[in-house]
């Protein structure tokens, strides 16, 4: 059973928006056991848009497209597929009456002829009720093959896969189960992972694969088995699950489905019942922004100085003007004492401190581009670890995030 999502609008072809509506849907299609074959991207042009349908219609069982059901011109998605399907649009009164409850509850201006065009739907689409808009769903069948149109908006898309389109699927065909383990490992890069595993990899049955998911300072290892008896696939998932941790027990710390490594770090903070808080120069908040990600995270996350500039150094976080004019702004000394100053200022237990050039000018230091000195103050020690994360600005900081979340979670499970 495959599925191939066409995303549809000019906006995305040129970077101006990103898209997630594909993933969202991809991963909602896996839950239920639909593999996605191929995603495409088109332009808003009706020749282009007709092409992707006659190729997806032969790679695929179901189709589902996004985007290009607004009421202005460049909103040609409708039109196409009547032409693609031989067929008219009709105005569907329910359609029109919703669009009009929606202008009367929410919409201050008063409602059009273009507005109400909306409620136009290919005379032999299925119509899917968007509760949160004006555009609605439409699906339609052909040879076989199911063609599902829903709006771009995000937020629409998202309320009619999972009230209308899922149902649909999961009503219509039988079909396989698809099972995720991913695990998550820190400290050795991928192909070192994949000396380990080499040997044990060629063992897997043929309905189960391993996919490495590198990133910088991580890399996540997902196991995925397809088949029909349920039961029978969790038992054989388990079992592989378990043979592959004690591959990599060393640098293993959860798995993505249940433990992130800022959740991890969480989870450890509220055992102890232990606080912390960041000092970031380089990262400009990319360390707070990942440790408050994770729900309830005020229960040990305090605070964060953005240090970016020299003077917020010396005048909230303590630096000494004397160690900087030594060592400059990218030293380890500066480093921890930036740490110290945030763990005094917030009164923490532990502190995270980042200091470095992440480019593309070195400004005023002599150090390298992507040269980072990350300090992690506890009570009654300080960690100070110099790294070189290379190029581009992006890389360096993403690097020195991680490293830095994974070194504070190696202290925190070393004093367990």
């Amino acid at each position: 059973m495959n599925a191939e999502i066409i995303t549809i609008g000019d906006e995305i072809l040129i970077g101006q928006i990103v898209d997630t509506n594909s993933a969202f849907i991809a991963k909602e299609l896996n839950r239920i056991g639909v593999s996605v074959y191929q995603i495409t991207s088109v332009q808003d042009d009706k020749e282009h848009i007709l092409k992707s349908l006659k190729e997806a219609e032969e790679n695929a069982d179901i189709i589902i497209i996004t985007g290009g059901l607004g009421p202005t011109k460049d909103d040609i998605t409708k039109y196409t597929i009547c032409q693609y399907f031989k067929d008219e649009l009709v105005q569907n009164d329910a359609v029109l009456e919703h669009i009009e409850n929606l202008f009367k509850k929410y919409i201050t201006t008063p409602i059009s002829n273009i507005n109400r065009q909306q409620a136009l739907v290919p005379s032999k689409a299925l119509v899917l009720h968007n509760s949160f808009g004006t555009a609605p769903g439409m699906l339609l069948t052909k040879n076989n093959k199911v063609f599902i149109s829903l709006p771009g908006v995000p937020y629409e898309m998202k309320g009619l896969i999972s009230n209308e389109v899922l149902p649909f699927l999961q009503k219509k065909y039988n079909r396989p189960y698809i099972l995720h383990r991913t695990l998550l490992t820190y400290g050795l890069g991928e192909s070192a992972i994949a000396n380990r595993l080499d040997e044990w990899e060629d063992t897997l049955p043929n309905n189960v694969k391993l996919a490495y998911l590198p990133n910088l300072g991580n890399v996540r290892l997902r196991l995925t088995a397809k088949g029909f008896d349920k039961k029978m696939l969790k038992a054989e998932v388990l079992k592989l699950e378990k043979e592959l941790i004690s591959y990599v027990s060393d640098i293993f710390v959860g798995f993505e489905e249940e433990d992130s490594i800022e959740t991890l770090i969480g989870k450890l903070l509220v055992e102890k019942n232990k606080t912390v808080a960041t000092a970031e120069s380089c990262t400009g908040g990319s360390i707070a922004k990942q440790i408050t990600s994770v729900a309830g995270a005020s229960k040990y996350f305090i605070g964060s100085v953005v240090c970016y500039n020299k003077r917020i150094k010396t005048d909230f976080l303590g630096v000494s003007e004397n160690t900087i004019k030594k060592y400059s702004v990218v030293s380890a000394a500066v480093a921890e004492e930036m740490a110290r100053g945030v763990q005094q200022l917030y009164k923490t237990d532990y502190a995270i401190a980042v200091t470095g050039n992440a480019g593309p000018t070195k400004d005023d230091t002599d150090k390298s581009i992507g040269i980072v000195f990350i300090s992690i103050a506890t009570t009654d020690n300080i960690i100070t670890k110099e790294f070189n994360f290379g190029q581009p600005r992006e890389k360096v900081i993403e690097g020195a995030t991680m490293k830095a979340l994974e070194i504070l979670k190696n202290i925190l499970l070393k004093n367990t």
